[in-house]
């Protein structure tokens, strides 16, 4: 079965942080170079690096991942992704390696994954492994600063544009979309990215009323933030 690289790229969230970048985090796994064979030639999502990871996930990562089969990968990764687990990478071993579970769960384990889902294709005599990570998401959305042409066509000297969007995130349910370009948040101007995730993080909790641009259109979009987990 071949698993869908594309995604939520990230799905971000709160901690907020756009596809930030900042010191190293303690959760974030060692970096490990081997060779493909023992990786499963281990792809990541794009937008899911490790630094991101690290800032969004909602746990520190278990000694080992759960490890399970599957039968539906999109199905799997469209149930898991309501719990807030978000696919940050996929493995491909052939069925005929003894050692294939062995490999994913321990690749599981360098990637930081809280869990492993193993898929079977007897016709590719291939074994497919989808990682996954709880994110926290008070937000629900990847957001980056805006590019300067994009400030030249709507007028902005700020803002932030919206990239991917969680299902059933606060971001979501406010009918946020990628693409949205983010001017104010309840009425001030927001500057960049930076200032636009502490907005977020001092507002955790609590509704936010977003003045936003899409298309052209400049509409109003409440967002009920959620609340930070306890030392985030």
């Amino acid at each position: 079965m071949t698993m869908t690289t594309r995604s939520l790229a990230l799905a971000f969230t709160l901690v907020v942080t756009g596809c930030a970048s900042g010191p190293q985090s303690i959760f974030t796994p060692k970096p490990t170079v081997l060779p493909p064979e023992e990786t499963g030639a281990y792809e990541v999502v794009s937008g899911r690096e490790p630094q991101l990871i690290a800032d969004l996930r909602a746990a520190p990562p278990p000694a080992q991942p759960e490890i399970s089969d599957g039968k539906n990968a999109g199905a799997d990764e469209n149930r898991l992704r309501t719990q807030s687990f978000m696919r940050i990478g996929t493995s491909h071993f052939p069925a005929s390696d003894a050692r294939a579970r062995d490999k994913a769960l321990r690749q599981g384990e360098r990637v930081g994954a809280d869990r492993a889902i193993v898929y079977s294709d007897s016709a590719a005599n291939q074994l497919t492994v989808a990682y996954y990570v709880r994110f926290k998401l008070p937000f629900g959305a990847t957001f980056r600063d805006l590019r300067p042409e994009e400030m030249s066509a709507i007028g902005t000297g700020g803002g932030v544009a919206i990239g991917a969007v969680v299902n059933d995130s606060p971001a979501s349910r406010a009918n946020l979309l990628s693409g949205d370009i983010v001017l104010k948040c309840d009425g001030e101007a927001i500057i960049d990215r930076a200032d636009f995730q502490n907005r977020l993080r001092a507002h955790a909790g609590h509704p936010v009323t977003l003045t936003i641009v899409r298309n052209g259109e400049t509409l109003q979009r409440m967002v009920r933030l959620g609340a930070l987990i306890s030392g985030s």
